[in-house]
């Protein structure tokens, strides 16, 4: 589904195979040594890499980790301070001098439900007015995913898991982006108007967002492939639904990027990469494309 959620890349799929697997082997083509790849649900427990088949062997087997970014680079007071520029109006911007009235209403409507205030309430206000539509948009999907996982540790992300176990055995952690490409790519490449449409886009469509978020994490946890790929492959048929530039952007780009810089990490040390699920599902996916390249791509079972 080339949705509002799938392209904010906070809510991701898991990938399309044979068998209800989130792990992937990859062998062949002149690899020494077999690495491997599983895509994560961002807001997954770190407890549910116990249900994963073959996880601890195929860690044990790699000698270093690559994420979609190095977590613990992230952090830096830095990087950080530049994300959350990002995410601000500035220029004595605010959100309620940027929506008219019917859309404050549908947006505080919103905001009630997932959070029991809305912007007439003067601290939800200082909080909120100031965000770009994209970044507030952003946190409502991470609220609204978070009530969907209550037993989600905010500190102790599905992502962070596999970097931090890595640091605890000495193995490197690197990243395929940068924090300041992310920043720019998930903030920046959109403008105030279609970041604005896709604001309340999700308003207006609460409840079926609402219910897909929690359909995607009863499939991810069953780890029901088909169930995401029939998911993944739907549409509102509005404007709500991301354009293939903006897929491209958030996605398929991204991909493209990382399969040219896949074979030589794997030529060099057999290596564990831990990615958003969606990057890896469908025809321009991350499996597809090593399959393409030449490689064996198997479900660890």
């Amino acid at each position: 589904m080339k949705k509002l959620m799938l392209a904010m890349a906070l809510v991701t799929a898991v990938v399309i195979g044979a068998k209800a697997q989130v792990l992937y082997r990859i062998s062949g083509n002149g690899l020494d040594k077999e690495s491997y790849v599983i895509g994560t649900h961002h807001l997954a427990p770190v407890s549910f890499a116990d249900s994963i088949a073959g996880l601890k062997e195929a860690f044990a087997e790699t000698t270093q980790v690559y994420g979609e970014i190095d977590m613990a680079d992230m952090m830096k007071p830095e990087k950080l301070m530049e994300m959350q520029k990002a995410m601000m109006l500035g220029d004595g911007k605010t959100l309620t001098t940027l929506l008219d009235e019917g859309q404050q209403a549908k947006l505080n409507i919103v905001l009630r439900n997932l959070m029991g205030a809305d912007l007439t309430n003067p601290m939800v206000k200082s909080q909120l007015d100031a965000l770009t539509p994209k970044a507030l948009l952003m946190q409502l999907t991470m609220i609204m995913n978070l009530k969907s996982n209550p037993n989600f540790d905010i500190s102790n992300s599905f992502d962070g898991y596999f970097q931090k176990l890595a640091q605890q055995e000495g193995k490197p952690v690197k990243g395929f982006e940068t924090m300041e490409f992310q920043t720019e790519t998930l903030y920046k490449g959109s403008t105030m108007e279609r970041q604005t449409e896709q604001l309340i886009c999700f308003c207006d469509n609460y409840d079926y967002m609402q219910n897909v978020t929690e359909r995607l994490t009863k499939a991810y946890f069953a780890q029901d492939l088909k169930e995401i790929k029939n998911l993944v492959e739907e549409k509102l048929n509005t404007a709500c639904d991301a354009t293939e530039e903006e897929n491209n952007r958030l996605i398929y780009d991204r991909n493209r990027n990382w399969l040219a810089m896949m074979p030589l990490i794997m030529r060099q040390t057999p290596t564990f990469f831990a990615v958003g699920a969606a990057h890896l599902v469908g025809d321009k996916g991350v499996l597809a494309g090593l399959r393409k390249a030449g490689y064996t791509v198997e479900s660890v079972k």
